[in-house]
């Protein structure tokens, strides 16, 4: 495939606000895994995970291969282990309250004030069992990022196709900032303007339970976006996210329940109003940016002229005599101005008390002696100065 058949997504006219979800414990109270399969193989839930780290610690492997090939040795003998047998078990995993609605209501409500609103997972859990609940059949998610398997010609899993684990997270925001979603695109590493930006970090929300998310929420601080800590609402344990905020990992902390009324949703719901109302202003910064930036393009100076503007400007904000006087010294080099800059420095030798308060020394004068030379229509300004340079000459 070639970098130009990839589907990538486009800048909308209307602000994205892309909320990313880890999946265990932040959509659902427990790890998928432990929710029918470790069952199924006749294990322990804490003996499965115990050996799971044992075989990552002892061969140097990632811990998230290390399940998954766990996965699919203790399925021998007991089922196929295939991709339908996978969604089965994703269908059965429990939601937090209000999950089922969550992604249709938080989307009706960004459409309603102006924001697209679209959702993401990011999970260390399985691809496959996540398309197996009924919220992503439901096309709760514009992308899931979770680790999966290899399927042979059989559909029998074989291999990991992708692993995602805590550190790689990161990589995700990244795409869905650009639109660069598909994870072999490598259109991912091109530089984009940050006008051109389809997800700003700013308009990212991560949410998640646990250290394991710890990368993400980070970057997303960083950049201006907003990252949240979720607890279970029924053991109200606070002990992950009171961490997680002592270290400045998330901005917010709330219950994981997605129910219409609940502190998540009342949280969510104000950062869509803040990037409505911010997006304005951003658009109207980068409005102002162009049209400089365009003025800029079209006025081709030479080296000279440039140098003039560039004097002009230090002697407008010049502070001190001697840097006055230095100005001035470089000015009187040339002999060429145009009106405007004829206009320009009279009036900075009214206005600024630094050029006012020696203009009648010998250097300041003859600069200004020999631009009135060149004036065709004195204003108030140049009259001032004319005065000035009188009442001189009278005492």
């Amino acid at each position: 495939m070639t970098t130009q058949e990839y589907q990538r997504k486009q800048k909308e006219d209307k602000p994205v606000l892309a909320i990313c979800y880890d999946f265990d414990k932040t959509l659902s109270p427990d790890d998928m895994q432990a929710q029918g399969y470790i069952q199924s193989v006749n294990y322990d839930v804490k003996k499965f995970w115990l050996e799971s780290n044992e075989l990552a610690e002892e061969n140097k492997m990632d811990q998230n291969l290390a399940y998954m090939y766990k996965m699919m040795v203790e399925a021998e003998g007991n089922f196929v282990f295939n991709r339908k047998k996978l969604e089965e078990y994703g269908s059965k995993v429990k939601l937090f309250s209000g999950v089922a609605e969550w992604f249709e209501r938080i989307r009706d409500y960004g459409i309603r004030n102006g924001v697209i609103v679209e959702h993401y997972i990011i999970s260390s859990g399985l691809k496959e069992m996540i398309e197996g609940t009924q919220i992503a059949k439901n096309g709760a998610f514009e992308k899931i990022y979770a680790s999966s398997f290899y399927f042979n010609e059989k559909g029998v899993a074989k291999w990991p196709a992708q692993v995602v684990n805590y550190t790689n997270k990161t990589q995700f925001l990244f795409r869905i900032e650009k639109g660069v979603l598909d994870v072999n695109d490598p259109c991912v590493n091109d530089y984009f303007a940050p006008e051109d930006i389809r997800v700003p970090f700013r308009n990212m929300v991560y949410i998640g339970d646990s250290d394991t998310d710890i990368p993400c929420m980070k970057l997303v601080n960083t950049y201006g976006g907003h990252s949240i800590g979720v607890y279970n609402p029924d053991t109200i344990d606070k002990k992950k996210v009171y961490k997680m905020m002592n270290d400045n990992r998330i901005k917010y902390f709330v219950p994981a329940d997605y129910s219409e009324g609940t502190e998540l949703d009342l949280l969510i719901k104000s950062i869509i109003d803040r990037t409505a109302y911010n997006e304005k202003l951003e658009n109207y910064h980068y409005e102002c940016k162009n049209e400089a930036e365009n003025v800029n393009k079209n006025c081709i100076q030479t080296d000279e002229e440039k140098a003039k503007e560039d004097l002009i400007y230090a002697l407008e904000n010049s502070s001190d005599f001697i840097s006055t006087h230095t100005i001035v010294k470089k000015l009187s080099a040339y002999n060429e101005w145009s009106s405007e800059q004829i206009k320009l420095l009279f009036e900075i030798a009214v206005s600024n008390n630094q050029v006012l308060w020696i203009l009648k020394d010998h250097d300041i004068k003859a600069f200004y002696l020999d631009l009135l030379q060149k004036v065709d229509t004195p204003d108030d300004n140049v009259k001032k100065v004319q005065d000035i340079f009188k009442l001189e000459d009278k005492a």
